[in-house]
């Protein structure tokens, strides 16, 4: 297996430059260090399960609690009458329902159509996530991002690398690893596994595929970059991307817990340091120094070409994000507002129809109140009528008796 694995997939011919063999990344273990080797991958599996079992006790021994004290309140909501068919309809997950589905449901339930959109609309209510488990997750991601970043920062700072971008390069592929960026490599990895294999469980949110083609690609990176001994470029690309997203999952929170003005605050502050870090320093330095400089010391061959895409998407999904809060910040700056649908961690299909359904209740409740003044007056007006009846009726008995009283 080794002997196909090596054939197929780690042809040394693809993955390093030319004159290199896996063999000489082995002699990089010189001056103290450790040499990376694409088996050391095999550990991100456990610990990512490992990851996920934490998460699991952190969001109910820390981020529980830490919740009711700031004040996380929930939407009380309605709970959908107990009805097989329409929950075994419901359970297809299809978000409209057709004019054939919707005859047939009316046959086997005996409910109207108004009472089958009603009835759906509560069960969806009931998947909602609530305020809690959202701001128990975003705790967590918090948590994580913050040790890792300072963690990461204290690791790198005192290296030649991170003040002069060529050391990532010189001496290739001999490099020694030293401990501590080898356990930051591996636990990002790690960690990253277990976003991708809680995807399915965890919020769905407006930016949901463009955060599944980022972890796969931050995976990948990764992966491919430790067996190719691209350690130091890449502790500098973990680096800039947890220098952002602890304050992001910070203001989101405070988002959660109606702490409006230091979200907002902390909001400002996550876009000037994304603005910063992911245009400016990450394509200007990071990636020029991956398609430029690194051609000062190894020539063109498959595997840069494949390390520069994938550093290029998740440049084009950070351009992508950027659009979006500069979109906010306008809104915010100008028109003294941010819309909550455009945040990347409020809910997209499911936030938006509730927000639809909820108008369309208010509309419903504003027709019903002008409904209901319309007959209001109209009852007002026969009153009046059948008052003014009463007394001409009467008005003419008493002029018919006038007479005979007389």
């Amino acid at each position: 297996m080794q002997d196909l694995v090596n054939q197929w997939l780690w042809q040394q011919e693809y993955w390093l430059p030319p004159g290199v063999t896996w063999k000489d990344l082995n002699e990089g273990s010189v001056e103290g260090g450790r040499h990376p080797l694409p088996r050391d991958l095999i550990i991100t599996v456990p610990l990512a399960l490992g990851f996920i079992a934490l998460r699991f006790a952190f969001e109910r021994v820390v981020a529980l609690p830490l919740s009711r004290k700031m004040g996380v309140s929930d939407r009380v909501r309605l709970r959908a009458p107990a009805i097989p068919k329409l929950e075994a309809f419901y359970m297809q997950k299809k978000k409209h329902v057709s004019q054939g589905e919707l005859l047939g449901l009316e046959k086997h339930c005996g409910l109207t159509p108004r009472q089958i959109h009603n009835w759906l609309r509560l069960r969806r209510n009931q998947d909602r996530p609530s305020n809690t488990k959202k701001f128990c997750e975003a705790s967590w991601r918090f948590a994580f991002y913050l040790i890792a970043f300072a963690a990461g920062f204290a690791s790198l700072i005192d290296t030649p690398w991170f003040w002069d971008h060529r050391e990532c390069w010189r001496g290739y592929p001999r490099q020694p690893v030293a401990d501590a960026h080898y356990w930051y490599y591996i636990l990002e990895l790690s960690f990253y596994l277990s976003l991708l294999f809680c995807v399915s469980v965890d919020i769905k949110r407006k930016d949901f595929k463009e955060q599944i083609v980022h972890h796969i690609a931050t995976i990948v990176l990764m992966g491919f970059s430790y067996s190719a001994n691209y350690v130091r470029i890449g502790t500098l690309v973990i680096l800039v991307h947890d220098s952002s997203d602890f304050l992001l999952e910070s203001a989101k929170m405070f988002n959660y817990a109606g702490w409006r003005k230091t979200c907002d605050s902390l909001f400002v502050v996550f876009s000037v340091v994304f603005l910063v870090t992911r245009l400016v320093i990450f394509p200007c330095r990071v990636v020029h120094t991956t398609l430029v400089v690194a051609l000062d010391f190894m020539p063109l061959f498959p595997g840069y070409y494949f390390f520069n895409a994938l550093l290029l998407i998740l440049q084009a999904l950070h351009v992508f994000w950027a659009y979006l809060i500069l979109r906010m910040l306008y809104k915010f700056i100008f028109l003294g507002k941010v819309e909550r649908d455009e945040r990347s961690d409020e809910e997209s299909e499911e936030e938006g129809d509730e927000e639809e359904e909820d108008e369309e209740d208010a509309t419903e409740e504003c027709c019903w109140e002008k409904r209901k003044g319309t007959l209001n007056s109209r009852l007002v007006s026969l009153a009046n009528n059948c008052v003014l009846n009463n007394l001409t009726n009467q008005r003419k008995n008493l002029n018919s008796r006038l007479p005979k009283a007389r």
